[in-house]
Formats: C-alpha cells, structure tokens, sequence
C-alpha cells in the first residue's frame, strides 16, 4: 500500500496532542542517539560561549530595529529580482 503524504498528513491531523507532540519530536530529532540531558547541556554550553562573546565584546550587538530592517531589505529583494 502507497499513500500519498497528503493521505499522511490527514491521518497526523487527527492525532491527539500528546502523539502530535511525540511525533513531531521525533521527526524533528537528529537521531544522533543524543538524550534530552545530552541535548540540554550542549545548548546550555552554546548560550554561555555567546554571552561570554558579548560581554568580552568580540562579537557586534545590532539593535532589533537595523536586525528587521536588514530582514525586510532582503524579503523585498528577493520579492521584486
């Protein structure tokens, strides 16, 4: 038996929240064989290397304000080449 992926998504549709959650996180996982500790702990390493950038000033803040306009400068680009 085929299905197309649309025959797929309704089925996925249908599951209760929890299995949605579970599914989602098991398509989203790289399935490196890394657990959630493991996972936590490399991301938690992440956010300490950058705020250490930051406050050692190696690394340029932008204002959230020039960061969209730059997004939107793009988004407009590609909108009108």
């Amino acid at each position: 038996m085929n299905r197309s992926a649309a025959e797929v998504l309704e089925d996925v549709r249908r599951l209760p929240p929890g299995e949605l959650d579970w599914l989602l996180g098991e398509l989203l996982n790289p399935g490196d064989g890394s657990n959630d500790e493991e996972i936590d702990a490399a991301w938690k390493a992440e956010v300490e290397r950058r705020v250490a950038e930051i406050d050692s000033g190696a690394v340029e803040m932008l204002p959230l304000e020039d960061v969209l306009a730059r997004m939107d400068a793009r988004i407009l680009a590609r909108q009108h080449g």
